[in-house]
Order: C-alpha cells, then structure tokens, then sequence
C-alpha cells in the first residue's frame, strides 16, 4: 500500500515506518527544533510561491512535492507530526499531504504500540 501515488520512489507503509523508527527515541522538543531549523519550508520559501496562480492554493500532493522536493528533514518533520498532530493533522509536513498522513497514523500508532510519545 501506499502513501501517495505522486512519490516517484512510490514509498511503502512499511517503508516510512522503518525509516521513522529512528526516531522514537528522539524528545518532541528536539525533533521541533530540528524541522524548525532545518525545514526547507521555514527559509527557503516565501508563502507566495506556494500558489500556482496569485489567489489559488495549490492542491496538498502538489504543494508537498514542490516545496518538500530536497529537504533534509522528511522524516523528522512527519514524525514530529504524527506525535502531535496524529489525526488532527492539517496541511503539509513530512512531504505527505494531510490525507496520506491521517491514513498512515494509526499504523504509524499500531508499530509504536499505541504510545505515541
């Protein structure tokens, strides 16, 4: 199954979930700073680029392949999300689009054994 169909790696679940394993131990507080810092999205980006015609917002899976393409913190930034947002999530982190991240979280939730923190 997976995340989203306009990844041209085509990432897996199981995938990202490896990948996030890694940073199960790291405090929220830590991995914030890190996507703060580290973000393309906080820096490189004015907002105003992140529409495709002045006034229209581009869709989620467009806007996270182009402002996420060659960020350093992919997987930081969806972790921190999937900790804090879970469910409630809106917007783009982790170059996941809110919908794919909202179906991945109660898997996500399932392999950290209900405890998120």
């Amino acid at each position: 199954m997976k995340i989203h169909d306009s990844d041209p790696t085509r990432t897996s679940r199981s995938d990202a979930l490896a990948r996030l394993r890694r940073y199960a131990p790291v405090p929220v507080d830590v991995l914030a700073e890190i996507v703060s810092r580290d973000g393309l999205c906080f820096w490189a980006f004015d907002r105003a680029d992140m529409s495709a015609t002045p006034g229209q917002d581009l869709p989620d899976r467009e806007l996270a392949v182009g402002m996420c393409a060659g960020c350093p913190v992919t997987d930081q930034c969806l972790e921190l999300d999937l900790r804090t947002a879970g469910p409630a999530t809106i917007g783009v982190w982790g170059a996941l689009p809110e919908n794919d991240r909202r179906a991945l979280h109660p898997v996500w939730l399932r392999h950290r054994g209900g405890d998120p923190r």
